[in-house]
């Protein structure tokens, strides 16, 4: 199965369209496939990838962190899904505390990306000291828009996690394979990065994340191959049902679902859900036949400003339905 899935990710490899790629692919009952091929660096000097590097995850720390964080505390009653975020971060627009929009928001609408909140903000140009950077992100006026896939859901929710425990983001426990940066082995580089003035390697590349200490609600979260099979093999057996269930939209509480012409290909089954990271990772979920693949790349290295940092958005969909196809014929 892994030869026939694998051959887009060689050719972009070979073609310089992504310095290096992992690919795995898991079964519910545990079968799985594995093949790395390029450069965990190329800039400023070349290192081979392998199966031991660790991957920034980016945007996979939505569904993978904190999503699941926030469906646990849920599950234990700590808080309900449709209650406000004020329910854990009282202090939320304190200041504003009948009129603001972001009092009203629930933890639900902000798993699935259903707020006016934009989609991205500079907060990290306001200072790199995280609590005071918590503060401005709870006290902001959002200027207010339609619903869109926002980092500041994500951002919002952290804290949340982090007053409903009364600990840091990295006391949560994580499985194997799985790491709060920097992390405890050889990392892919990602970006040459203008800010901080070097190649970011085993350091979170989400300018944000950083600001905030490397670790945040919408980024920071880094993995092997391994361990992001793990991910997949665990809710392939066990999903959350608010994880499958659309909520807005194509989204789920933390993922997106299968529709036409999203990064998961056109061949998998409406049962599948998915999430990519910036960075060039992703991770899909076909429940209907059993089987997951992540892609792992660092598409963005050395510059995400480069033709060859955009070719991702062709290589997830071919990716997944050479999957699928390969899956499908038992190969």
């Amino acid at each position: 199965m892994i030869e026939a899935a694998f051959a887009p990710v060689a050719v972009a490899v070979e073609a310089g369209a992504v310095p290096g790629a992992a690919l795995g692919i898991i079964t519910a009952g545990g079968r799985t496939e594995t093949r790395v091929a390029g450069w965990a660096q190329i800039e400023p000097v070349r290192e081979p990838l392998t199966a031991a590097h660790w991957f920034d995850l980016a945007s996979l720390t939505k569904p993978i962190f904190t999503a699941t964080a926030i469906l646990t505390l849920a599950k234990e009653r700590r808080i309900d899904l449709d209650r406000p975020l004020t329910d854990a971060i009282p202090d939320l627009r304190q200041y504003d505390i009948t009129t603001a929009p972001e009092r009203r928001l629930s933890f639900r609408d902000c798993l699935a990306h259903r707020t006016h909140l934009p989609a991205v903000e500079p907060v990290y140009t306001y200072g790199d000291d995280p609590a005071r950077l918590k503060a401005f992100i709870l006290q902001r006026d959002w200027r207010a828009g339609p619903p869109v896939y926002s980092d500041i859901n994500y951002l919002l929710l952290g804290i949340a996690v982090e007053r409903l425990t009364g600990a840091p983001l990295e006391a949560w426990p994580l499985d194997e394979g799985l790491s709060w940066g920097p992390p405890p082995g050889p990392a892919v580089a990602t970006e040459c990065c203008p800010w901080r003035g070097r190649v970011l390697k085993g350091e979170v590349h989400d300018e944000n994340a950083a600001a905030l200490g490397g670790r945040a609600g919408h980024a920071g979260l880094f993995g092997t191959l391994a361990g992001v099979l793990g991910v997949a093999q665990a809710l392939l057996l066990h999903c959350p049902p608010a994880m499958r269930e659309t909520v807005h939209a194509t989204r789920t509480c933390g993922w997106d679902r299968a529709h036409p012409g999203w990064p998961g290909g056109d061949a998998c089954s409406p049962a599948t859900i998915g999430h990519t990271g910036f960075t060039g990772t992703g991770l899909w979920i076909d429940f209907d036949r059993g089987v997951a693949w992540t892609l792992l790349t660092n598409c963005v290295h050395p510059t995400r400003h480069s033709a060859a940092a955009a070719s991702i958005f062709a290589l997830r969909p071919a990716v997944g339905e050479a999957v699928v196809a390969a899956f499908d014929a038992g190969s």
